[in-house]
């Protein structure tokens, strides 16, 4: 029932360089085809051959037979040949996987260099003392129990239907190789200032001084040395969606080691408008946050979306449909696609992932629609009683932290949502502040709010009540609304089944009620205290037919002129805040 893209993919897939916010110029993508099989519980194998990494297995773009299915017990076997010249032999060679659902073991030249948990963070291996000139084999071998045991799953469901999508496993991100002197550039932190017009830069050079440049367009602007960090002050023209600037970065120690990166200075954070409301801002002034909710699944890959270019077609859609912000839904990007929002202008509203054990309707849904709050702090209520699973979230918000805070476009963080797998989220948020004071946070995304005081945001999700801003000391948001479905036949995942929050059948009925839903019902309540807002959802996601376009990318169901117009209109009005 998967729907296949126009989109080329090319025997290296993902062939450009995975970080762009820390590049290197010796490295090897290991994109391509790879020896794979599946080894059941008792040890039998099949769908012996070939995939095309980094698509799951459970994927058309993946090349594996229709119909996979990763049963309990079971595990993935990859291997392939490595060449490897003398520049990728500099004094330290590491192994980078962008992500792998959910665990892995990694074993280089029949050398185990390591292991993994964790479906939805980048993780490395360093493999100097294994490697060698020449031919070399590489072997991962994959464990996806994620569904099952409590661990970071994020949408994927067994029992897949409605918001729940089909759960697939395996390498679904970059795999490379990356060289580089024995003392080189480590722990690149980078944290601008938009009010002072400064950007500090940290990073450790393993001993010795760094050498650090800035260019603006290729022009050399600023210069200096550093050992721990350094603040650069300079009349830099600030980031924003309206104008995404960006300078360039390098740094180079004395060994040799060049690390190429960039950023933006920009400031998120509260202010007071003149009508005593508080309000969320940009750059110390009020910024209304007009965004859409983003799955980041495709029809043909997934998780893993088919190439470069339909990412950036994505994101210039929603740039020219007018809004400013996309909210990652449950899911972390490859480090491209937030170059891509950095560069675009789109800020990203960041969610962590969500695990836990099974979800009851009535505990997730249908009692906080009434308004039922519950204390996170009993894990049996929100199915967190597997103290390994927490354990595996706890890990990963650091690596969430680590992987995505040189970031100009992420201006808030979303540990929880709408209570799926909750627990302790105000140790969790004021845990987030403490590590990363910059940005916004959205602790309790939508439900089971933990009370005042505990997180930046009063975060709504209306889909089915009227909207409305609540009396609250904090900034208001509709963190999700709308969920407007249109079927269009011949391009959905299932004929039978679909899932909206209001269905319509044509394009002018579904135009016309998103012009009431924002200028009848959204507009006003600017002026009242809300502070953003954000639309569900991009595209549709197998059954969910409630997206701006089709899974298969092929229709838009909005067209771009129209929503423009809208969002005009609403932008219009967020401009009066003062």
């Amino acid at each position: 029932m998967n729907l296949k893209t126009s989109y080329p993919i090319g025997e290296v897939p993902h062939s450009e360089h995975p970080m762009p916010q820390a590049a290197r110029e010796h490295w090897l993508n290991l994109n391509g085809k790879w020896e794979f099989c599946k080894i059941d519980a008792a040890g039998n194998k099949s769908f012996e051959g070939e995939i095309l990494v980094p698509f799951s297995p459970e994927t058309l773009n993946s090349g594996v037979d229709e119909g996979f299915v990763l049963e309990r017990g079971a595990h993935l076997c990859y291997s392939r040949t490595v060449m490897l010249d003398k520049s990728m032999l500099q004094g330290t060679t590491v192994l980078r996987f962008g992500a792998v659902d959910s665990s892995c073991e990694v074993f280089f030249n029949g050398t185990r260099v390591g292991a993994h948990r964790g479906g939805f963070t980048a993780f490395s291996f360093d493999v100097t003392d294994v490697c060698r000139k020449g031919e070399n084999t590489l072997e991962v071998i994959v464990f996806d129990e994620a569904t099952r045991n409590g661990g970071a799953r994020g949408k994927q469901s067994d029992t897949r239907g409605g918001i729940w999508y089909t759960p697939q496993s395996g390498i679904w991100q970059t795999v490379w190789l990356e060289s580089m002197p024995k003392k080189h550039i480590r722990n690149l932190k980078i944290t601008p200032d938009a009010m002072k017009k400064t950007v500090k830069i940290a990073a450790d050079s393993m001993g010795g001084k760094i050498e650090i440049r800035v260019f603006d367009n290729g022009e050399e602007i600023l210069q200096g040395k550093f050992t721990d960090e350094i603040t650069l002050s300079y009349d830099f023209e600030l980031w924003s969606p309206e104008h995404p600037k960006l300078y360039e970065l390098e740094l180079k120690n004395g060994a040799g080691d060049v690390v190429r990166s960039y950023f933006g200075v920009r400031s998120f954070g509260r202010v007071i408008d003149k009508n005593g409301k508080v309000r969320l801002s940009l750059n110390g002034k009020p910024y209304f946050f007009n965004g859409v909710l983003d799955q980041g699944y495709w029809s043909d890959g997934m998780l893993t979306y088919p190439c470069d270019a339909a990412v950036i077609d994505e994101l210039t859609m929603l740039k020219e449909m007018g809004f400013n912000t996309v909210r990652k839904h449950i899911k972390i990007e490859p480090m491209r696609w937030y170059y891509h929002c950095d560069r675009l202008g789109l800020t990203v509203w960041q969610d962590f992932i969500n695990g836990g054990g099974e979800y009851k309707f009535s505990h997730v849904a249908a009692l906080p629609f009434l308004g039922f709050k519950h204390k996170d702090s009993d894990y049996k209520y929100f199915a967190r009683e597997n103290a390994e699973a927490r354990a595996e979230f706890d890990t990963m918000v650091d690596e969430i932290l680590d992987q995505l805070y040189n970031t100009v476009s992420i201006s808030v963080w979303v540990p929880f949502n709408e209570g799926w797998g909750q627990f302790d989220s105000a140790k969790y948020t004021a845990y987030v502040h403490e590590k990363d004071p910059t940005r916004i946070i959205d602790s309790v995304s939508g439900w089971h709010d933990q009370g005042v005081g505990k997180t930046d945001l009063c975060s709504l999700h209306t889909y089915y009540t009227p909207l409305r801003v609540p009396r609250d000391p904090r900034p208001v948001v509709l963190s999700e609304f709308g969920g407007y479905s249109m079927k269009v036949e011949g391009h959905v995942f299932d004929p039978e089944k679909e899932f909206g929050y209001k269905k319509f059948k044509t394009e002018a009925e579904l135009v016309a009620a998103l012009r009431v839903l924002y200028l009848k019902k959204l507009k006003p309540l600017i002026a009242k205290g809300l502070c953003g807002a954000i639309y569900t959802q991009v595209s549709d996601v197998e059954e969910e037919i409630n997206g701006l376009v089709t899974y298969d990318r092929a229709v838009q169901k909005v067209p771009t002129a129209a929503m423009r117009e809208i969002n005009d209109a609403l932008m219009t009005e967020a401009a009066k805040i003062e």
